[in-house]
């Protein structure tokens, strides 16, 4: 004791990495500093003027601002995990955290999805979300109907199982199927399932358009009812209420000054990327894909369906589905980065809405396809990120280099923020795009232990060039990985190493606070 503490008062203290000579943005907001990080083993111990200490790697990050590792909280990685568990994609982009099973999409037995992610040994830490839409399934199938008593007890049995076994909360995809045919007092329960282990209700709202506003009050309307913090997963509006973000900020400040935790998310694009199906009429996704071709094969629906959807098209006063681009089709790959206005156009039909909508079911009939959606203005997506309880997000799964027309927010969306908006339009500072990134949700997501840089949290950490970072990827050539980030550690392991991801695998699974709650009985 008597030599160990003159040492450490001294510097004198061993480490097993340093990083030296940095500007510290720590993740809180505060203004940078210089400084150097201090690990052992998968811990930040020192932050401070370490330069008479011994580590076992020195990384000198000089003209390099280094920051917690960037946690994305709304990512769809289900199915990739072993396919690319480097995660090329996100680690590039800063990212070392992501949470899954968001839009109510997840899957439905936590612990056995744990395991399977534990042996595929991710270079991210991944913890997940329990999915409405799956859990619907499990019990009722994707058929329009309410649950019974003991349907609706049976559902809720399913999230609080989740949450026991680590789940972070309770997600929903209210625009897609079966959580389209759910009533708000189903949401609400099964929510109160998830708060009951300290969970979080993150939403896909039903609508993002032209009822956003009904949708934002009924999202609010769970977190009040069920007490649970809300998470509106990418906050976004498209025609006709273009230019209405501040009255949709306005109502999560109003819910806030209630006493609501209520915050939101984004990527910072003006398009958006779903399945084809989204454009579908809510009656005709009726019992998943058999009954909708069993619709769409009956003249009379399908004549239905189309003058539905032209109706759509006129109140969201669109005159063409120039907007709509396939971003993956599996039967076509030709089809892939065209826009359904060219498809039309390609099969020699006239370019009219009721064409491009013939065309656009015939695509669905053959199979569907994964689109882009080029409909939010430059306007409310600055707006809404200049916000001050926005976090960034990709909204992606972990990508195929190479496979399909992707959005490119699953490349970019850190780097966009950093270089077109920090560093070109200077919309919001650099410490407060790095707190949106790594504070801001790991306090909402109870991510104990990361989301700064302090000793004793965890070293996920990034450097990079701030004067240099930038989003490679556009939505004609999406796959590029993003350039600027030097270093990446996760818990403490190099990662990228002089720009260059070196293979290392050591994300870690993220619980729950109800995991948490239920290994301590």
């Amino acid at each position: 004791m008597f030599l160990f503490l003159p040492l450490m008062l001294f510097g004198q203290q061993h480490f097993d990495v340093i990083l030296k000579n940095g500007k510290i943005v720590d993740g809180t907001g505060n203004p940078w500093f210089y400084g150097d990080v201090g690990i052992i083993k998968d811990k930040i111990i020192r932050i401070g003027d370490l330069s008479k200490s011994e580590a076992d790697k020195i990384i000198d990050a000089s003209g390099l601002i280094v920051a917690p590792g960037f946690i994305d909280v709304h990512t769809h990685i289900e199915g990739d995990e072993k396919t690319t568990p480097t995660a090329g994609n996100f680690i590039y982009d800063g990212v070392t955290t992501v949470i899954t099973g968001n839009c109510g999409s997840s899957n439905i037995d936590i612990k056995k999805y744990f395991k399977f992610v534990d042996s595929a040994k991710l270079s991210v830490n991944v913890g997940t979300l329990i999915g409405h839409n799956d859990v619907r399934r499990e019990v009722l199938g994707d058929a329009d109907v309410s649950p019974d008593e003991a349907q609706l007890k049976r559902m809720e049995g399913l999230v609080e199982t989740a949450m026991r076994d680590g789940a972070m909360g309770f997600s929903t995809g209210l625009e897609y199927t079966p959580g389209i045919y759910s009533k708000p007092g189903e949401i609400v329960a099964l929510a109160k399932a998830a708060a009951k282990y300290n969970g979080v209700y993150t939403s896909h709202m039903r609508n993002e358009s032209d009822k956003v506003f009904a949708a934002i009050a009924e999202t609010i309307d769970v977190g009040r009812q069920a007490k649970i913090p809300v998470e509106i997963s990418h906050f976004k509006v498209g025609q006709p209420n273009w230019n209405a973000s501040g009255k949709m900020m306005a109502m999560v400040d109003s819910a806030r000054k209630e006493g609501l935790d209520v915050t939101v998310d984004q990527y910072p694009y003006t398009a958006s990327s779903t399945t084809l199906y989204i454009l579908l009429p809510d009656w005709v996704k009726d019992g998943g894909t058999p009954s909708i071709l069993k619709r769409l094969s009956d003249p009379g629906l399908h004549k239905k369906a189309v003058n539905e959807m032209i109706k759509d098209m006129n109140r969201r006063k669109r005159s063409h589905f120039d907007y709509a681009v396939v971003a993956s089709c599996f039967y076509d790959p030709s089809l892939n980065g065209k826009s359904i206005e060219q498809i039309n156009i390609e099969s020699g039909r006239p370019s009219t809405i009721p064409n491009e909508i013939e065309t656009i079911l015939d695509i669905v009939k053959m199979g569907s396809a994964d689109m882009v959606f080029h409909s939010m203005s430059e306007t409310d997506v600055e707006n809404i990120l200049k916000y001050p309880l926005t976090m960034i997000i990709s909204d992606s799964g972990i990508r195929q280099f190479g496979v399909g027309v992707p959005h490119p927010r699953g490349y970019g969306s850190n780097a966009r923020v950093l270089a077109y908006y920090v560093r070109e339009k200077k919309l919001i500072s650099l410490e407060d795009a790095v707190r949106k990134m790594t504070s801001l949700p790991a306090q909402k997501f109870h991510l104990t232990g990361r989301g700064l840089l302090q000793p004793g949290m965890y070293a996920d950490i990034v450097a990079f060039d701030a004067s240099t970072v930038k989003d490679e990827s556009t939505f004609e050539h999406p796959h590029a990985y993003s350039t600027g980030f030097k270093y990446v550690l996760v818990n403490g392991a190099l990662t990228v190493d002089n720009f260059k991801h070196i293979g290392t695998r050591k994300g870690v699974i993220l619980h729950g606070p109800g995991y948490i709650q239920n290994q301590s009985k």
